[in-house]
């Protein structure tokens, strides 16, 4: 299969995580989440995990060079040379700017930039009905535990819905991440890279138009 290299977008509850893992198995492409390496870096304690941290830990958001070194670091490792998946980044234009740098710098650039598109009420129906776990942060299908139930993955956690994931707090996210993408979906629309993909009915349906979305069948 052809190298891709792809930044998948949608609001949150629309599944991209999902999906962003399923793709990496089928295709063998590196996920990038943005989340994932913070975690790992303060984890790992490496200089940019050290940094980070105290970002963090003040509840603050973590600067967009900060992200940027990580998201270099990253990019740099081996299992990104047959293509990869960023899951969440770039959030905003000037972010995306940097990343077009940076994979210039490479020699490098992005193929496709996907948005899942679901239905504000449906995420708020889906998200009221997520449950995570405390410690791991794995996401459960609404039939593998319920809240107070230990982590089906690690083991160690506590099964939990979390108060972001209520209707009010889930309207008000999604509002945010209109503001916030809005001009960013713009950005790559002009630029001939943006592809819509339907984010409505199972993650198997979705699945198959995505990978009909990129070319990948």
């Amino acid at each position: 299969m052809a190298q891709k290299r792809m930044v998948l977008l949608g609001a949150p509850g629309v599944g991209k995580g999902t999906q962003a893992k399923k793709l990496q198995e089928v295709f063998n492409l590196a996920h990038i989440s943005t989340g994932d390496m913070l975690r790992d870096a303060v984890r790992q304690g490496t200089d940019s995990g050290i940094k980070a941290k105290e970002y963090m830990e003040k509840g603050e958001l973590v600067p967009d060079d900060l992200i940027i070194d990580l998201v270099d670091e990253r990019l740099g490792k081996d299992d990104c040379q047959e293509g990869f998946i960023l899951d969440g980044f770039p959030r905003t234009v000037i972010q995306a700017e940097k990343l077009d740098m940076l994979l210039r710098k490479r020699g490098i650039g992005l193929d496709d930039v996907v948005t899942i598109d679901v239905p504000n009420e449906a995420i708020i129906l889906r998200l009221s009905k997520r449950r995570v776990c405390d410690t791991c942060g794995y996401v459960l299908e609404s039939d593998e535990a319920n809240p107070g139930d230990p982590c089906p993955k690690c083991g160690e956690g506590t099964v939990i819905r979390r108060k972001d994931d209520g209707p009010e707090s889930v309207r008000r996210r999604l509002e945010v991440y209109d503001e916030k993408t809005r001009s960013l979906i713009q950005y790559y629309d002009g630029r001939r890279l943006l592809k819509t993909v339907d984010g409505t009915g199972s993650p198997a349906t979705i699945f198959d138009r995505l990978v009909g979305t990129l070319g990948l069948a």
